[in-house]
């Protein structure tokens, strides 16, 4: 049996994204919002922006609201198209990531000794 989500008007909504957890889906939401405020403080219109990524307007507009169902790839290249994809590299940064750097040190041995010279 497939299961089936109505998403929007006509868009399938698949049972991951219905899995998102609440602060996933704020997240996009904001990310969405913020990608329409940029391309407005740039005077830029839909029609454009949806040109230069690509992409159609309606896949645009599903941007800007923050719809999980669009791919990564879309997200960064209307990020790129508003000059903001400089900081895409850095989400998953190990050097940013304070959780994996607390596990790390955890991990860490709590003594160390000295090594054993040959003989004794």
């Amino acid at each position: 049996m497939k299961l089936r989500y109505v998403f929007g008007a006509n868009m399938k909504k698949s049972p991951s994204h219905v899995a998102l957890p609440l602060t996933v889906r704020k997240a996009l939401r904001k990310l969405g919002g913020d990608l329409a405020i940029a391309r407005k403080r740039r005077r830029l219109t839909m029609a454009i922006v949806a040109e230069r990524a690509f992409i159609g307007r309606n896949t645009l507009t599903r941007v800007e609201r923050g719809d999980p169902g669009v791919s990564l790839g879309i997200y960064t290249t209307v990020l790129f198209v508003l000059g903001l994809a400089d900081r895409i590299g850095d989400l998953a940064d190990p050097l940013l990531d304070a959780v994996g750097q607390s596990l790390a040190e955890e991990s860490l041995p709590k003594r160390t000794h000295q090594p054993r010279s040959p003989g004794h």
